[in-house]
């Protein structure tokens, strides 16, 4: 039975106001974890969204709009987001906010003078008693049943006890699963000192280490020293400039940009590594081009017997899932237990050093992407060759033209317009070839002389995924101005390409 039109009206705003209201609700909680610029791009999306289900003048969009939301929330936003941390120096040694490295400095404490005490949790109903041992005079104190949960910090009033204390004390397991809680406790002592939480089975006289000043500085009550906050280097500083941790996060504008043109050790790297990608990417469409067409002009030979076997084995490489064929060439070329090498060595007593050799490295690195791609390029060649007319061979061969001749006149100028697009797609994918190179070479060699790790053979995209995992800093912030620039390159890049596709295709008309 089909819905009435006035329900049908009704239920259609009621709905719309439903979705935005638990979208402002989901927009709101990621908000408040801090990640304003996530939340800034789901509220553009809710908005778009009601905008469009509402109102008459976008129907059409309806159908488009999942697409573009989903592009908003998966592409957009980690672009943007990627650019906004390239203006921080966010890194594994800066990874908090500024107030959450503040309040982390302030819960700080030490070990003062005073008795030790051996802690244990025992059972009280559905709460829990702490009881306290002095390590020294052998005096038992237990403090109030108490609720394990709440995060807050309590201070709890402990009497000295005769009795021994009923129920099992808490197994390890359990009190290393309550210890945040435990640590927020301040245990009041009859003799009016203050005790909290040492070590899993330890209480102990402890004071907080730091105090806030008006002027944003701490007192660290050990020493009396000053620790006043560096916005340029993210860290709290003593007067003698040592940094103290955990870092935070900061604005540092466009440093990392100017460090990738200016620093040295990061300039010259970078521009040996982005020369690399484009020879790499090049030479990786050329040597697969070469060879798949040639085998697919043989392979078109009407007198080839077992054309069939042929393409099937000449297949094969492709039909292999790639990260196997790399593994497998990784032992081929291993440098002293390789396939390769036994060969080499045996008939001509040498053992090339592929992954120690810079040249050698990179020869084997296009070796193996040939390999890949060559079955491919050869299918693709085949059938643009089989679309070719067979008068023009004949009229070719009557006026006495050979098989190079035909290949270089007929084949090569009918088929190289419809690869065009593929040869662009190709080269972008080698661009960015990022499974290669880390499964075989990981990047190495590495390059010497370097503040950041960066390996001869290296593509853009590993050097960056390097600089920002493998580092023992892990410069996230430095990575993403980086990819930034990368991002900017493969654009200009694909308008090149973008541009000279057009030309090709006003050429044919």
């Amino acid at each position: 039975m089909p819905m009435p039109q006035a329900l049908k009206r009704f239920l259609h705003p009621v709905l719309m106001i439903l979705l935005g209201l638990v979208g402002l609700y989901v927009v709101t909680l990621v908000y408040a974890t801090g990640e304003s610029l996530l939340a800034l791009v789901m509220l553009v999306t809710l908005a778009c969204f009601i905008w469009i289900y509402t109102s008459s003048k976008t129907y059409a969009y309806r159908y488009l709009f999942p697409g573009i939301g989903a592009a908003l929330i998966f592409v957009v936003f980690p672009m943007l987001y990627t650019v906004r941390i390239g203006f921080t120096n966010y890194s594994s040694k800066n990874l908090l906010t500024f107030n959450r490295a503040t309040q982390y400095l302030l819960e700080e404490t030490y070990r003062a003078e005073g008795a030790t005490y051996n802690s244990t949790l025992h059972p009280e109903g559905t709460r829990w008693r702490l009881r306290l041992e002095d390590a020294d005079t052998g005096a038992v104190f237990a403090t109030d049943p108490i609720v394990l949960g709440p995060d807050k910090p309590q201070t709890l009033k402990a009497t000295a006890i005769a009795e021994p204390l009923k129920g099992e004390e808490m197994p390890m397991r359990d009190l290393i699963a309550h210890q945040t809680f435990l640590k927020g406790l301040t245990v009041l002592m009859p003799d009016g000192g203050q005790i909290r939480m040492t070590g899993l089975r330890e209480f102990a006289p402890s004071r907080m280490q730091y105090t806030q000043n008006q002027d944003g500085s701490l007192t660290n009550h050990q020493d009396k020293s000053l620790l006043r906050p560096n916005l340029k280097t993210g860290f709290y500083e003593t007067p003698g400039g040592e940094a103290v941790d955990p870092g935070f996060q900061t604005d540092i504008g466009w440093q990392h940009y100017i460090d990738v043109f200016t620093d040295a050790s990061i300039r010259e790297p970078f521009v040996r590594i982005f020369v690399w990608t484009v020879t790499f990417a090049a030479l990786s469409v050329f040597f697969t081009l070469t060879l798949g067409m040639v085998l697919a002009v043989i392979l078109s030979w009407d007198a080839l017997r077992f054309r069939s076997v042929y393409r099937l084995l000449l297949f094969l490489p492709y039909a292999i899932p790639g990260f196997i064929s790399i593994l497998v060439f990784k032992g081929l070329f291993n440098n002293n237990l390789g396939e390769i090498n036994i060969v080499l060595g045996a008939l001509f007593g040498i053992k090339p050093a592929w992954f120690s050799d810079p040249f050698l490295a990179k020869a084997m690195i296009l070796i193996v992407n040939t390999w890949l791609g060559f079955p491919y390029m050869m299918v693709i060649c085949m059938g643009l060759i089989k679309a070719i007319p067979l008068d023009l061979y004949e009229a070719s061969a009557v006026a006495g033209a050979g098989p190079i001749t035909n290949f270089f006149k007929i084949t090569l100028p009918l088929i190289i317009k419809p690869l065009t697009p593929l040869l662009i797609s190709s080269f972008a994918f080698n661009f960015n070839n990022f499974v290669l190179i880390n499964l075989l070479t990981g990047g190495r060699p590495d390059i010497l002389n370097t503040s950041i790790p960066a390996g001869t053979t290296d593509l853009l995209a590993t050097y960056t995924y390097r600089i920002a995992f493998e580092d023992s800093g892990q410069k996230f912030g430095l990575a993403a101005a980086i990819s930034t620039v990368i991002f900017l390159m493969v654009a200009v890049i694909s308008m090149i390409q973008i541009r000279a596709t057009k030309i090709t295709s006003d050429d044919k008309r």
